[in-house]
């Protein structure tokens, strides 16, 4: 045990030293550029959000992740559609995100006190690393200075994994982002907090017209919730696990007993070549929690801006 907390010690200490300077971001960027309440302002900011509604984490995690994977971690995400442009937010893959007023409420906060300097790609990566935290998660840091992008359109989403993927699908679309498949299934674990609406899953029931099983790797009690759930209609809401606002490792252990909502979910525990990672998340929280910390760091660094707006309202470019 001595050896490896020693291990894992050394680990995060190197990855603090890198992370100093790492893509031309920098873990003091705000201290040493006019603003050094920015990381102060959103954690606040996060906390009495969360406190209101604890169902933000999970929202505030997804937008993240749904930033980051469309060209790069730049507020993408969070600018409205305009006459002649249907923006990233109202594609189908984007309409159950929620955090949005959260973002306006910490950049409103600091354009009052420090006007023109936190980026809004910088906040949503705050506020997501704080999510995490406040729903009970590792803690971890994370290097600032990214610029917000001007660009935002709908058929870029269509690079989102959908929901009917299985792990080979997974494995070979994140690592086209650069992951290997243990931290596309570190990633996956954010799953353990929310809910997943009837419309993602209903797929692996059996059809009214019975042109299709249910789905063989769900257990056959599960089903029965499932499909209680659906008789609410495609917006009903399935939690992804038992403790939908509390950030642990019980996600994987649902996989263990079939109870994956999603598709996507449950091929992580049916397919060989991540099924003993699942094991080894659900067996050791811990080591869930190291390494999604470390995956959530290297997510927030995909193809970032280093050069470009500081938006004065998240909504829409200056």
């Amino acid at each position: 045990m001595r050896y490896i907390v020693t291990k894992m010690m050394m680990v995060l200490v190197t990855m603090v030293v890198m992370l100093r300077h790492c893509n031309g971001l920098n873990m003091n960027y705000y201290m040493m550029n006019g603003c050094p309440m920015a990381d102060f302002i959103v954690k606040n900011t996060v906390n009495a959000a969360l406190r209101a509604d604890p169902t933000l984490a999970a929202g505030l995690i997804r937008m993240h992740f749904h930033d980051c994977f469309i060209q790069g971690c730049d507020a993408s995400i969070l600018l409205d559609s305009t006459d002649d442009n249907t923006a990233e937010k109202d594609s189908p893959a984007n309409l159950s995100l929620r955090g949005y007023k959260v973002i306006d409420d910490a950049k409103q906060e600091l354009e009052s006190r420090c006007p023109g300097v936190v980026s809004c790609a910088d906040i949503v990566a705050m506020a997501a690393r704080d999510a995490v935290f406040f729903a009970g998660g590792p803690v971890y840091e994370i290097p600032k200075g990214r610029k917000d992008g001007t660009r935002s359109k709908i058929e870029d989403t269509r690079n989102l994994p959908p929901p009917t993927f299985n792990a080979s699908e997974l494995i070979t679309m994140f690592g086209q982002h650069g992951f290997t498949a243990q931290e596309m299934v570190a990633l996956s674990g954010g799953h353990t907090l929310g809910v997943a609406r009837c419309a993602s899953f209903k797929n692996r029931l059996k059809s009214f017209d019975s042109t299709h099983d249910v789905d063989p790797s769900i257990d056959t009690q599960f089903v029965k919730t499932l499909a209680k759930t659906c008789n609410g209609g495609d917006n009903a809401e399935q939690p992804f696990d038992q403790t939908r606002n509390m950030f642990d490792n019980n996600y994987y252990n649902g996989l263990q007993r079939q109870a994956g909502v999603l598709s996507s979910d449950q091929t992580l525990m049916t397919d060989p070549k991540t099924r003993n990672i699942v094991n080894a998340y659900a067996f050791n929280q811990a080591m869930f929690f190291f390494d999604f910390q470390q995956a959530m760091v290297k997510m927030g660094l995909l193809d970032v801006k280093e050069t470009g707006q500081v938006r004065q309202n998240c909504r829409k470019i200056n």
